[in-house]
């Protein structure tokens, strides 16, 4: 079943096997920050997510991997990790983010980025129409380390105008969560995945699925249910 304990453990287990190979890679060779820079550490996960739209139905030649490119409004262009197209319309496109570490530094980076791809995305669409007849369907994958930094209440931060409570006494992966389900209540995305994991030794790995909107169970309905919706449209037309 897709999104299953073992499916999603196996995912997880090769994501730790696979970054850690890098990193001992890359300090043999005297580089430091290697296995984020290589991005190979999420090639599971991109081949999991490759994997839900074929069983949802498409040809694997309609998932392309490997940073495909779509045409940007703001940009030139932007690499994803996932695009989907089907007979002239974009059925998906998918960004993967991970974080080990430094979370501190980089979080608020992750939110800003998911969110400028989204505009610029919509912005094609609205401007130019480039995607076809069928809207373009988001999803945003975010694998974070758990840690207790992570899982801590931040302190509170000063700011000009009064904060959105929902942020008070929040922690890094709350943020997260907070900001994912707010992109797809905001319909910036469509779906996403907020995993975290941990290491708890001898070798072996934990992992959550906190928010229950955003597991891999439910990305694999809403893939079903936007490729059904895009076959629908695209083979129905007379």
């Amino acid at each position: 079943m897709q999104g299953s304990n073992e499916e999603v453990q196996a995912v997880v287990n090769a994501f730790w096997g696979k970054r850690d190979e890098l990193v001992k890679k890359h300090l043999e060779s005297g580089v430091q920050g290697g296995a984020a820079r290589s991005g190979s550490h999420m090639k599971a996960i991109q081949n999991y997510v490759r994997m839900m739209f074929v069983q949802a139905g498409l040809p694997e030649e309609s998932v392309h991997a490997g940073s495909p490119s779509l045409p940007g409004y703001f940009r030139r262009s932007k690499s994803w990790d996932v695009v989907v197209s089907y007979k002239g319309a974009l059925v998906a496109a998918i960004e993967l983010k991970s974080q080990v570490g430094s979370v501190g530094n980089n979080a608020n980076n992750r939110i800003e980025e998911a969110l400028g791809n989204a505009v610029d995305v919509g912005a094609v669409q609205k401007n130019n129409g480039t995607f076809g007849e069928v809207p373009p369907w988001l999803a945003f994958i975010m694998v974070l380390e758990e840690t207790p930094t992570t899982e801590r209440s931040l302190p509170p931060r000063s700011t000009v105008f009064p904060q959105d409570p929902a942020f008070s006494g929040v922690s890094y992966s709350g943020q997260y969560q907070l900001a994912l389900s707010r992109f797809v209540g905001e319909k910036l995305y469509d779906a996403g995945w907020f995993l975290t994991t941990k290491r708890e030794g001898d070798g072996q790995f934990s992992y959550r699925e906190p928010l229950a909107t955003a597991t891999a169970g439910t990305l694999a309905g809403l893939i079903q249910a936007r490729v059904d919706f895009v076959k629908q449209v695209v083979d129905g037309k007379k």
